[in-house]
């Protein structure tokens, strides 16, 4: 979940990862301040782990959350600034996607499927959904040559809720 990203070349946003490496799979809460690197957190979390995750800002302070209602060792409060002429929080983003280290992108794990349930947004003083604004954008993963989905999104439910679903690695 985060800040920015679509539009511009800095993301404010924090989440949970999963990759697998010669079949070893590791999990972890991580936060990011792009351009700055990913910072991991909390590294005992599992498939199945019930997480709630929020990127809030105030002027040019950031708090990024994350919480692992059960593994509170995944949990975290990140405080963080960033100048408004860098951070423009042009856009808010709920996200299942590959994660990308200095060598490339990496496959895409098997997930079967994530839900986000809940995706709410607070853009000048007004509460709203997922679906609430203008230019709202549902993105399908696709591989390398643009032409194979990795996964698909539902269709937005309630205007806060979808799910993804894993087709393929790369």
């Amino acid at each position: 979940m985060g800040l920015d990203g679509f539009t511009s070349t800095t993301v404010e946003q924090d989440g949970t990862l999963d990759w697998c490496f010669q079949g070893v799979a590791t999990y972890f809460t991580w936060y990011e301040m792009y351009p700055a690197g990913t910072i991991e957190v909390g590294k005992t979390l599992r498939p199945g782990d019930a997480i709630t995750a929020s990127v809030i800002r105030k002027g040019t302070a950031y708090t990024l959350a994350v919480t692992d209602s059960g593994h509170p060792g995944n949990s975290f409060t990140h405080d963080a600034t960033c100048a408004a002429r860098t951070c423009l929080d042009t856009s808010a983003e709920w996200i299942a996607e590959r994660p990308a280290f200095r060598v490339g992108v990496a496959p895409l794990a098997d997930y079967v499927s994530w839900t986000l349930t809940g995706g709410a947004e607070t853009a000048a003083g007004v509460n709203g959904t997922i679906t609430s604004y203008p230019g709202c954008y549902q993105l399908k993963m696709i591989d390398a040559t643009g032409t194979y989905p990795l996964s698909t999104a539902s269709a937005t439910s309630g205007g806060a809720s979808f799910t993804t679903t894993w087709h393929d690695s790369y």
